[in-house]
């Protein structure tokens, strides 16, 4: 039994060991303000979010039970995680009985190490690929092409990002940060064959796509696909888009492998179908997937004849571990928090400078790779809570968000081993507070702080640091204790 397969099947979670954090990317705040100053970008980006959440707010308003839907799709991944062990060896036994072969992989170089491998097995030199985050994750693209196999992505977005040497910017829409003349000139560049004359209407941009991406289908005999459900039950594994790439990519190929989280496993049939109403509403404003392609090992004489699945842990049993946390691993990755976050639309996604963009990002992140990999994602939300209201299975982002901040704080306390000014100052509040004639000292200080002008902007360093951006609250004209001790024997009321 593989390291891996043990630690999935209830042995002691791995320590985060992620490609998830984008290294030598600087913090969310210095990438952010850089963001706000690029206003092509906040202009793609404002367009982009209005319009999806526009469709995808009216379809959602056709469903009755859209609210009963989110409770039944927050229910099944809950029920999911505290079964994971049982439904992965549910799984692996339903997918070998299938004539495919499972691989357990801890970490993103043991799945890297395993796709390569099998790609090299084959003799082949290039691969098409689904659209998966699972992939990026990992760093498989990078990981092949050291291995002089040649990936070519097929989902329209994700190519514009790989022809442009880009990153991609949003879960759902990769290129959300480009707009159409921009893509023209991708194409003109890096695309093979494409006609100089292109014109830079979306239906001719992708015209092009296609003429390019139809060889590329039709010439290659090796696919990677990520999954967005895994049923338990049956070992089937099913893939949602919009625009037939990927029912190419699992159906042409002569081997077909898939790069899966392990928290993407569901138990049945019927769960399957909760999730199928939820994902195309809250990601892409439409009532169903255009196309949904669903397999189950490998059928004699029809699609890839060779079927490989790589479980992917990567940090994940570590995510389970934590009672709050682990409602991250909930995601079925439709976006609708970023769609509906202020602080993305206005920064977009490489600000965050991870794979996993916006609120999602700024909760799965940290606990893949480590909170201090990802220090500043905690921070990067208003907490206003339309990441929560938006999330069709109900994860409560704010306040793992908050739990996040918690644990940088403490694990920051400890790695220092003396305490931070902030944790030096609440010491003083609390000694302050637990002797009543401090207390009145203090309250009676605070009144002379109007004298430190424009409501507490002048106070000094370091307290000025927390004032430039706030102002103090106007003192009461009379405490409380002070209104008690005149109150005396009186029957006044305050």
């Amino acid at each position: 039994m593989t390291a891996a397969r043990r630690t999935f099947l209830g042995m002691p979670a791995l320590a985060p060991r992620g490609v998830g954090h984008l290294r030598g990317e600087e913090p969310f705040p210095a990438a952010a303000r850089r963001a706000l100053a690029d206003t092509q970008l906040r202009r793609n980006l404002g367009h982009a979010t209005a319009t999806i959440r526009a469709k995808s707010g009216a379809v959602i308003g056709e469903v009755p039970d859209w609210q009963e839907l989110r409770a039944a799709g927050s229910a099944v991944k809950a029920a999911a995680m505290a079964r994971l062990p049982e439904l992965l060896e549910q799984l692996e036994a339903a997918v070998t009985a299938a004539g495919g072969t499972v691989h357990w992989a801890a970490d993103a170089a043991e799945a890297n190490r395993i796709v390569t491998g099998l790609v090299r097995a084959t003799g082949q030199d290039r691969v098409i690929k689904v659209k998966s985050m699972a992939t990026q994750e990992i760093g498989l693209n990078e990981a092949l092409e050291e291995a002089g196999i040649t990936p070519v992505e097929t989902d329209l977005a994700e190519l514009i990002v790989q022809l442009g040497d880009d990153r991609p910017s949003h879960i759902l829409v990769p290129a959300i940060h480009r707009n159409r003349a921009e893509i023209r000139e991708i194409f003109l560049r890096a695309m093979p064959g494409v006609d100089p004359a292109l014109r830079g209407e979306p239906a001719a941009l992708a015209g092009a796509a296609r003429a390019y991406l139809r060889r590329t289908f039709l010439e290659t005999k090796v696919a990677i696909s990520g999954a967005n459900f895994a049923v338990a039950e049956t070992g089937t594994l099913a893939v949602v888009e919009s625009e037939g790439n990927g029912r190419m990519c699992l159906t042409l190929p002569e081997t077909l492998i898939t790069v899966m989280g392990i928290e993407k496993v569901i138990p049945s049939w019927q769960d399957l179908e909760v999730f199928l109403q939820l994902l195309p509403r809250a990601s892409t404003g439409e009532r169903m997937n255009p196309y949904t392609s669903m397999w189950t090992g490998v059928t004699p004489g029809d699609g890839p004849q060779s079927f490989h699945l790589v479980l992917l842990d990567n940090g994940r049993t570590a995510v389970l571990a934590d009672e709050i946390g682990r409602q991250a691993l909930h995601c079925i990755r439709c976006s609708a928090c970023l769609n509906v976050c202020p602080v993305y639309e206005r920064t977009g996604g490489h600000a965050y400078g991870s794979v996993y963009p916006g609120p999602i990002g700024a909760v799965l992140s940290p606990q893949l790779t480590g909170v201090e990999d990802n220090a500043s994602l905690p921070y990067a939300s208003s907490l206003c809570g339309a990441c929560f209201d938006a999330c069709p299975v109900k994860i409560d982002i704010p306040s793992i968000l908050v739990h996040l901040r918690a644990r940088h704080v403490e694990e920051q306390r400890e790695r220092r081993k003396v305490p931070t000014a902030e944790a030096a100052t609440m010491a003083a509040a609390a000694y302050v507070m637990d002797h009543p004639g401090l207390y009145a000292a203090a309250q009676r200080a605070a009144r002379l702080s109007r004298l430190a002008g424009r409501r507490g902007r002048g106070l000094p360093p370091p307290l000025s640091g927390w004032t430039a951006a706030r102002d103090l609250p106007e003192p009461p004209p009379q405490t409380f204790r002070d209104w008690w001790e005149k109150r005396g024997s009186t029957d006044e009321q305050p």
